[in-house]
């Protein structure tokens, strides 16, 4: 087959395509409250059995609001579809922000692969309830996979009417379930879970930040959408610090909600019995309200995973357009559509990786939910924690070397205390990992994932350090992104979007 011609493909994204609402979506999808109370806090009960996730949700969403403030500004400077690997390279130099580029690129991988096996899971067993239909779970899986590999090629502002409809539906339902749970609890209404005693025990107080961390995730899509914007300075801190603050009251309300339906001395064990399912709170809903919202409830879970995958594929691909375009990796994957404006090549490389895994999954018939949701997902939360420890660092010395007229608070007090808060994190993690897989200390896969960012991190240096040797021209532009004079112009023939 010939290559395409020159007009059908470009090396731009599409600009002005977004507004604050749109951008929004991309992160409060990908942080599916749906998925992240019913599968992911659930899950976390259930593994690290302490009751505290509601105190947690709090710790690390008044430290994700620090963080914001310097990411933030970073974004008006610095306007880059690799935000973290851009930024860190500025901050950090390039070597750095090569690391954190492939940290980055496998972290948002093991995210988005790992949404397969709730998708399967929890689409299986809702077609055995509903239509008595039994269907393996990696089917469905290649189901979501082929729509996802078809949006990811599609136009970006299509993607994000379709991620809007999905969260209306999904924070609609989800309010309605706290409000029901609230309103008839099991022993009288409890704030047990706020308290610092059922947060601050038995070692397992790092296996909580990153199960909560893992549930923000997403939250910091928005600079990653930055060229394809309009206004970009006023949208992306629109999208940043709305998007976030709708995550921390959800996620809290919904989670200290579900405690006070089962009762705080009871949530750990009526998570482990409903984690496999993830159905926890749709037979809390069910029995309140009836079986037509809890199978709604359930519905919308199968959906909010799809919806928060195919977030992911969009953030995955544009990390690696990035990087494909500034040369750090083949530059075949920087194609974009002309008429789509859609990252074309990474798109396909993000859907070849995703079926790959589901296929293994499936051959070798491990547990969609346990090994490849939560461990692959709690694997890819660290990622991204130890990338926002990373870029509060580089956001203090990149503004150190120019204040380009920040404030004091935007560019020093606020990151120094999220990376001072931020590196603890990654400490206590690191310490409580076999914790939070629940497999303790002597399982292998509890130093051999989170080793992974190891790894890549090292490879990453090394290959960044061979580009300064053969290609200084190419290693001097990396992370500078549209700022790097490479890009193309995108062509405008598509409409804007209204929100």
């Amino acid at each position: 087959m010939s290559a395409p011609p020159s007009s059908a493909l470009s090396s731009a994204l599409a600009a002005d395509r977004l507004g604050s609402a749109s951008v929004a979506s991309f992160a409060l999808t990908a942080a599916a409250p749906l998925m992240v109370i019913g599968g992911v806090i659930v899950a976390g009960w259930a593994n690290v059995q302490v009751i505290g996730f509601p105190l947690g949700i709090l710790l690390i969403g008044a430290a994700l609001a620090l963080f914001t403030f310097g990411y933030v500004a970073m974004s008006r400077h610095i306007r880059n579809a690799g935000a973290f690997y851009s930024y860190i390279s500025q901050g950090l130099g390039r070597p750095a922000g090569v690391a954190a580029a492939l940290s980055a690129v496998l972290g948002y991988n093991l995210l988005q692969v790992g949404l397969y096996g709730i998708f399967g899971a929890a689409g299986s067993g809702l077609l055995a309830a509903m239509f008595n239909v039994e269907v393996a779970w990696w089917i469905l899986a290649l189901v979501a996979w082929l729509f996802v590999t078809v949006l990811g090629l599609s136009r970006v502002e299509i993607n994000s009417k379709l991620l809007l409809v999905v969260l209306v539906a999904e924070l609609a339902i989800v309010l309605l379930y706290d409000v029901v749970f609230i309103a008839n609890p099991a022993d009288g209404v409890s704030f047990a879970a706020f308290a610092p005693d059922n947060l601050f025990i038995g070692g397992a107080l790092g296996a909580v930040l990153t199960v909560t961390v893992t549930a923000f995730v997403g939250f910091e899509a928005p600079p990653v959408f930055a060229e394809e914007s309009r206004d970009s300075r006023k949208t992306i801190a629109l999208a940043s610090f709305g998007g976030l603050g709708v995550m921390v009251f959800v996620y809290a309300l919904t989670a200290w909600a579900l405690t006070v339906a089962t009762g705080p001395d009871n949530i750990v064990a009526q998570s482990q019995e409903h984690a496999a399912q993830a159905d926890l709170m749709f037979v809390l809903a069910g029995e309140h309200l009836g079986s037509f919202f809890a199978d709604a409830g359930n519905v919308l879970l199968v959906t909010s995973a799809f919806a928060a995958m195919l977030s992911y594929h969009n953030t995955v691909a544009r990390y690696t357009f990035s990087l494909a375009r500034e040369g750090v990796l083949p530059r075949s994957l920087a194609r974009t559509g002309a008429r789509s404006g859609a990252p074309v090549g990474a798109s396909i490389l993000q859907s070849v990786i995703g079926l790959a895994v589901i296929l293994v999954y499936a051959i070798f018939q491990l547990d969609p939910f346990t090994h490849l949701f939560f461990w692959l997902g709690m694997t890819g939360g660290f990622g991204v924690l130890l990338l926002l420890a990373g870029t509060s660092v580089a956001v203090v010395l990149y503004f150190a070397k120019d204040k380009r007229g920040e404030s004091l608070w935007t560019r020093v007090i606020a990151p120094v205390l999220s990376a001072l808060f931020l590196i603890w994190a990654v400490q206590q993690t690191v310490r409580d990992y076999g914790t939070m897989l629940g497999t303790g200390d002597d399982h292998a896969a509890r130093w051999i994932l989170p080793g992974l960012y190891l790894v890549v991190a090292v490879i990453g240096v090394i290959w960044a350090l061979v580009l300064r040797s053969t290609k200084p021209a190419l290693y001097a532009a990396i992370g500078k992104g549209v700022e790097g004079g490479k890009t193309e112009v995108a062509p405008a023939e598509a409409p804007k979007v209204g929100v």
